[in-house]
């Protein structure tokens, strides 16, 4: 058993806490690591995690034990230190690693990318300048060059059972106050940036040839939705617009959200933590990166688009792709591309499917992180 330090600031909208936390509760459970999570915001973690007190500075939850990370944090640095997402570590932290023997594996948890330059970059290390130190970049991705992403045990059976079970969705859709939607019915979830694509979407949902529901689990996009319908919508409030229904539900914890995935037909994610939980969802989905200035974030959403649809038929790519780069570039007109998809509703289902099923492939994240720590430890 290893000592870990993990080190998550949480400035991208729950995305990083999202894949720290679950990273941390997959190497204490199933691989008996000793794990320390250090996080910055114990309020926002709260929200994905309802057994953490803000108040308390140390806490032990699912086997990790959480500290919170601010200007008083003494600690001994652990065996392997982790930077979740670049989360800059402090100084007096950094020169406690070099008086450990040996000094401890340092690792830089970088997003993830579908890009081909991260197969050449993933595991590169990268001395300190001053200091006898080496830190490593490790690259989640989709292939076995690459760190691959965060997959625990038994997901896939967990999701396929409560996927066939009518009366575990029903049970779902009670827990949110929501009547389970019938087989005539659309069912999507909405979680996003702000964009401006959305009143074109909520348009072409209300004309939509099904009755369709969205659910939104409480957040800033609520009060767009509400400046373009016209009417606040508010956590246990449902508003009608034509054929669409938009239902307002709670915040909702990690595993609670991986089954509002799990249950709807289609998923608008963002972000990373939700983005590789709704491909592992089996549903189809749309993905927001991050924006950035310039269009920054555009190479990569593209270039996960390749990667998603190059196995899909002919017939649907250019549908998938058009909506896509609607919804990325926050185009009005991906009211039409949004209609143009309606015909291949069963075949991106089953693309869905098989590219879940595809995923492992590339390997398991914290195994592979691991796996990559020990050998470097030896």
């Amino acid at each position: 058993m290893r000592t870990w330090d993990i080190f998550c600031s949480v400035v991208d909208n729950f995305g990083d806490i999202g894949v720290c936390w679950r990273l941390s509760r997959q190497l204490s459970s199933e691989l008996g690591q000793s794990v320390r999570l250090l996080v910055d915001d114990l309020a926002s973690f709260h929200r994905l995690c309802s057994d953490v007190d803000p108040a308390r500075q140390s806490q032990r939850i699912c086997g990790v034990e959480i500290r919170h990370w601010n200007r008083a944090l003494e600690v001994q640095p652990a065996e392997i230190v982790i930077e979740g997402f670049g989360a800059r570590l402090p100084d007096a932290y950094i020169i406690s690693m070099t008086m450990r023997q040996p000094h401890p594996v340092w690792i830089n948890l970088e997003y993830l990318s579908a890009e081909p330059w991260v197969e050449g970059c993933h595991g590169l290390p990268s001395p300190h300048t001053s200091l006898p130190l080496v830190k490593y970049f490790f690259f989640p991705g989709f292939t076995s060059a690459t760190g691959g992403l965060l997959m625990e045990s038994g997901l896939t059976q967990a999701r396929d059972a409560f996927q066939r079970d009518p009366a575990a969705l029903a049970a779902f859709w009670r827990s949110l106050d929501l009547a389970p939607p019938d087989d005539k019915v659309l069912s999507i979830s909405l979680f996003c940036y702000d964009n401006c694509a959305l009143p074109a979407l909520v348009e072409a949902w209300s004309i939509h040839s099904r009755s369709v529901v969205c659910i939104v689990p409480d957040g800033k996009v609520l009060g767009h939705l509400s400046h373009i319908v016209g009417r606040p919508i508010v956590v246990g409030n449902g508003i009608k617009l034509g054929r669409l229904a938009i239902y307002a539900v709670p915040f909702l914890e990690l595993d609670q959200y991986d089954r509002l995935l799990w249950a709807c037909d289609f998923n608008f994610v963002r972000g990373e933590d939700s983005f590789v939980r709704a491909q592992l969802a089996a549903r189809p989905l749309v993905w927001q990166a991050y924006p950035q200035s310039g269009g920054a974030h555009l190479p990569k959403t593209f270039a996960f688009l390749q990667r998603y649809t190059d196995a899909l038929d002919a017939s649907a790519r250019p549908a998938v792709c058009a909506l896509f780069d609607a919804w990325s570039r926050e185009s009005a007109d991906i009211g039409k591309h949004w209609s143009a998809l309606r015909s291949h509703r069963e075949m991106l289902a089953a693309h869905a499917s098989k590219w879940a099923a595809h995923l492992g492939c590339g390997g398991n994240l914290a195994v592979k992180l691991a796996e990559f720590c020990e050998n470097r430890l030896k």
